[in-house]
């Protein structure tokens, strides 16, 4: 079964809603082929995460990520800040933890 652009299309819908719940004031951004979203809109720097469709998957992306906590080690990456989770079924915002991660996100100086 191949990655679908109707199901990265459902997976990026349900995190935008998420994502709006979370912060109703994050204002969205396109750059680097994706989406960032910000908690200040006239300050660039204040990225908390953004998603991007890959090939094979969306990949939710944590600008301050290696702050989070991830006791079940569902975040992926090993670079100084950002983590991401790659998601490939709209299941899986749920069963990583894709909501508790954003709120954590959200909640970061």
């Amino acid at each position: 079964m191949s990655f679908a652009l109707d199901t990265a299309e459902q997976i990026t819908k349900r995190l935008d809603e998420l994502i709006s719940e979370i912060c109703p004031a994050a204002t969205r951004r396109a750059m680097y082929g994706g989406i960032i979203f910000q908690k200040d809109p006239k300050e660039p720097s204040s990225g908390v995460c953004g998603h991007f469709i890959y090939k094979a998957h969306v990949g939710m992306e944590f600008s301050q990520g290696y702050r989070l906590k991830d006791s079940e080690r569902l975040l992926e990456g090993s670079g100084k800040y950002r983590r991401h989770i790659k998601l490939r079924t709209i299941e899986e915002i749920e069963s990583k933890q894709v909501r508790q991660f954003l709120e954590q996100a959200f909640a970061l100086d």
